[in-house]
């Protein structure tokens, strides 16, 4: 599977004011595109910043002529126009610049959505405890009922950026659920702090080859939720899409399914779980971090066009997201924390259960007290290994199909070079590489060898 490129605007055969993936009558019968173009391979997202940078550019001279653009492109021949542009304005130079030396925000109002669970602690306790504010942004958080609509408000350009679950922004650029927008994940918000919680009906069904018939509950298809509910129950012999049935329900709307017994268990972001625990209507089988340690689940993304059009706000507000994640991973601010992000207009729980996730000092239902310090955890780094993770994921479980550019799908959107940047100039210690290794449920995840991972498994989709 490739993705298409951004609209080349060196070419005359290319209508800037639609782009690559325009979907109206002039392109489609031919006006606006070149019917005979070769479907593009994916860009990485230095490639595609500098096509943006040179859009921008080219925009600047002609404005919204996209006429006379096409008609001199044609005339001198792309090639020639692009090398004069070259001579007296350097591209690549203010690719590399867009982190460097960054002014004054050009947009200071933004609008940031989430979703009110504990995965989006510092996007949300940055607006209470000043993070954005530090860095020259009014942002206001608002919160969202759940990820078709944050996706949704995304592309429509409602939000500026958004709390996303790490899968999205792959699924969003490469077109899987949703059309197809570049999207960029610059940062993760939080690794682990993940739970599958079971009805209290269930005591006595704890081994998972018990589980046939048995419906789940996760908050989105493109999820870590539903991605490391497949692998776990698929590793003690269920077929996920055939054993089980797996309903996508809105975090917020997790407990009451349990209570009214729509669900009998749920893989689900916190604080549900832990609320599941609080009713006294669930308990806690298993923490994720004890399938995979150490994994993401969600994230600040963003539409590709928000940085290279504003790249002043993106810096600014990369920097204040990271800053708030890095304070986050200091377990002596949790509790202030937690009371910060607890008040209606963001979490909306009672600050004891928001302090049992973050501290991980928690009761698990079945009547013992857990102390897991690193239940929920914070690091921003955006690993590209866990993102071809993630696509091997969809691979196996049919939310893509065919040839996979694992690798450069998941550089083009996780933009671990932006995130080590801007680490470092906070002082913080990013990581040297871009790759791992991952350990899942005793089984190492090699990321140079995708597809060969995808063929490994005895149970996927259409077997």
């Amino acid at each position: 599977m490739t993705i298409k490129s951004l609209g080349n605007p060196f070419s005359d055969k290319t209508d800037l004011r639609h782009g690559a993936d325009c979907g109206c009558d002039t392109c489609l019968t031919g006006h606006g595109h070149d019917k005979t173009h070769k479907e593009p391979t994916a860009m990485s997202s230095e490639e595609m910043m500098e096509r943006a940078v040179e859009s921008a550019v080219v925009r600047s001279v002609f404005g919204q002529n996209d006429i006379a653009r096409r008609s001199f492109m044609g005339m001198l021949g792309g090639t020639s126009v692009a090398a004069a542009l070259a001579s007296v304005f350097p591209v690549k130079q203010a690719v590399a610049n867009i982190l460097d030396d960054l002014g004054p925000p050009e947009k200071t109002d933004l609008n940031i959505g989430f979703v009110p669970i504990t995965c989006a602690t510092p996007i949300i306790m940055a607006q209470p405890l000043g993070f954005y504010e530090r860095y020259g942004l009014n942002a206001q958080v608002i919160k969202t009922a759940g990820w078709a609509v944050a996706r949704d408000k995304s592309l429509s350009g409602e939000y500026d950026a958004s709390h996303m679950l790490t899968p999205m922004p792959l699924a969003m650029t490469m077109g899987a659920g949703s059309v197809a927008e570049p999207y960029i994940m610059p940062a993760v918000e939080n690794i682990n702090g993940q739970a599958i919680v079971l009805s209290n009906e269930l005591l006595d069904k704890r081994d998972p080859s018990q589980w046939k018939g048995f419906t789940f509950g996760v908050p989105f298809e493109y999820s870590m939720h539903n991605f490391l509910l497949r692998y776990y129950v698929a590793e003690f012999g269920l077929d996920p899409d055939v054993d089980i049935q797996i309903r996508v329900v809105p975090p917020p709307e997790m407990v009451a399914n349990l209570r009214a017994g729509n669900l009998d268990g749920y893989l689900s972001p916190d604080p549900f779980n832990q609320r599941a625990v609080y009713e006294g209507i669930g308990f806690i089988h298993i923490l994720t971090k004890e399938i995979w340690e150490g994994h993401p689940c969600c994230a600040f993304a963003a539409p590709l066009s928000f940085a290279t059009e504003l790249p002043n706000t993106y810096g600014a507000l990369l920097k204040s997201i990271i800053d708030a994640t890095q304070y986050a991973s200091n377990h002596e601010n949790r509790k202030e924390i937690s009371a910060a992000i607890a008040p209606t207009n963001y979490l909306n729980q009672p600050v004891t259960v928001i302090e049992q996730v973050l501290t991980g000092t928690y009761a698990d239902g079945l009547g013992a007290v857990q102390r897991v310090p690193d239940r929920i955890d914070f690091d921003p780094f955006p690993w590209q290994s866990m993102g071809v993770w993630i696509l091997t994921q969809m691979k196996r479980w049919g939310y893509i199909e065919g040839d996979v550019d694992y690798k450069g799908v998941a550089e083009q959107v996780y933009l671990a070079s932006d995130a080590r940047k801007v680490m470092t100039d906070l002082g913080y210690e990013a990581p040297s590489d871009n790759y791992k290794s991952h350990m899942i449920m005793g089984k190492t995840f090699d990321p140079a060898q995708p597809e060969a991972y995808v063929d490994s498994f005895a149970i996927k989709a259409g077997d």
